[in-house]
């Protein structure tokens, strides 16, 4: 396992890169936009991230299972139901949208670089390793979810 695998929780990541993206559109100025609304859409689609995300969350404890990823042994078991069956990784959907809203109400084309950043670490970082995990714990029906679900949408 690489030293950086399920080590940074994903909500520090996201403030993390949420940080970044506001100190990019401080250094970036010149690359600044803005519309018709655009607070009103940044703040809809960042509304939108919390709640997919917090549909992730409600499952996990429905089921009764961990929600922290850094530590998918604690898994109890296989969600597939609810909003993961739009998505194997609903929370970290909900996070992008997040981030996405927070780049539109930044109101700057280039703090929108650290989108492909925060999406690389998760995959790589968090989901790779959880997806390992959850292929070794659950098998068969593991291997039948991932052909069915894409893993952000």
């Amino acid at each position: 396992m690489n030293q950086l695998e399920l080590k940074i929780p994903p909500v520090a990541l996201l403030l993390i890169i949420a940080l970044m993206m506001w100190g990019i559109a401080d250094l970036f100025m010149s690359f600044s936009f803005s519309f018709f609304a655009s607070s009103f859409v940044a703040l809809l689609i960042a509304f939108l991230g919390v709640v997919f995300a917090l549909l992730g969350v409600y499952q996990f404890r429905m089921q009764g299972t961990t929600v922290d990823p850094r530590i998918p042994e604690q898994s109890a078991s296989l969600v597939t139901s609810g909003v993961y069956q739009f998505s194997r990784n609903p929370m970290y959907v909900g996070m992008l949208l997040m981030l996405v809203g927070w780049g539109i109400y930044l109101g700057n084309i280039a703090s929108f670089l650290m989108l492909p950043v925060f999406i690389h670490y998760m995959n790589r970082f968090q989901i790779m390793p959880e997806e390992t995990f959850m292929a070794e714990k659950f098998g068969l029906a593991y291997q039948q979810y991932i052909k069915s679900v894409r893993r952000w949408l």
